[in-house]
């Protein structure tokens, strides 16, 4: 599945490549861009809920596509959310990089949630309201070119969510810099999740790190778990979309998280 995210990205990355080669560039964003970090690590309340905008995904198809990206956000604002995540790619999610604009409104720091592999979209996404970015550490085969990825998002004075599936991205991900780490459950190559990785992950948590558990998350329970656990937040996606009244659905888990 990382291979055909990796292909669907092709023709935004020769659109970045055509810019850059005729000396165009993006214009920052010119508001505010709130702190994505300071909203999703944990104090006294407990855990933090990461809320997604989530059209699609490759396991369950359509989701809730009556719902529009500014509805959404008031959504969650008022069911509790600290931050949202906003999926962007095209083909396989139904994203649309325009949505970090129709979101912004919440209040709440946005997650720029797509499969990145470039420098320019670091620039195309300072072009946006959005406070952080996604790094998967396995789309990136050479450790230099990850590094660079992670601290040149951070100098832009964006955050940069370090994804690891395994032990060894794991690994890559410390030695590359990461300051927020997301375990994923779900293995994007299988499509497959195990809950394991971050009951085990989370016990090489090291002082000043944020951690960030994803994919498997759909009831108050699972919140509880993870808190305990020691995790800052959760990002949680398809179990609210899918909700018929996702602000309730939100609601209830933020609490299962305090509890």
């Amino acid at each position: 599945m990382l291979d055909k995210f990796r292909t669907a990205k092709q023709a935004e990355l020769d659109m970045l490549a055509k810019m850059q080669v005729e000396g165009k560039k993006f214009a920052p964003y010119a508001g505010e861009r709130a702190s994505f970090a300071d909203a999703i690590r944990r104090d006294e309340s407990g855990l933090k809920v990461i809320a997604e905008y989530k059209r699609a995904s490759p396991s369950k198809g359509d989701i809730n596509l009556g719902l529009s990206a500014a509805d959404v956000a008031k959504m969650y604002a008022a069911g509790g959310a600290s931050a949202i995540s906003v999926l962007t790619e095209e083909e396989y999610f139904k994203g649309n990089i325009s949505y970090l604009d129709e979101i912004k409104d919440s209040g709440l720091p946005m997650l720029r949630k797509d499969f990145l592999t470039d420098l320019m979209q670091i620039e195309q996404t300072l072009a946006t309201p959005a406070s952080a970015l996604l790094v998967i550490v396995r789309m990136f085969e050479d450790d230099g070119y990850l590094k660079e990825m992670i601290e040149r998002t951070h100098a832009a004075g964006l955050d940069a969510v370090v994804e690891a599936f395994d032990d060894l991205d794991l690994k890559r991900a410390k030695q590359a810099g990461a300051r927020i780490i997301q375990i994923n459950n779900r293995d994007l190559d299988t499509l497959g999740i195990d809950m394991n990785r971050s009951i085990e992950f989370i016990k090489l948590k090291e002082d000043g790190e944020i951690w960030i558990c994803a994919s498997g998350i759909s009831e108050p329970e699972d919140c509880a778990q993870m808190n305990e656990l020691g995790y800052d937040t959760v990002l949680i996606g398809t179990s609210i979309m899918a909700s018929p009244d996702p602000q309730a659905k939100l609601a209830a888990l933020v609490a299962g998280g305090r509890s």
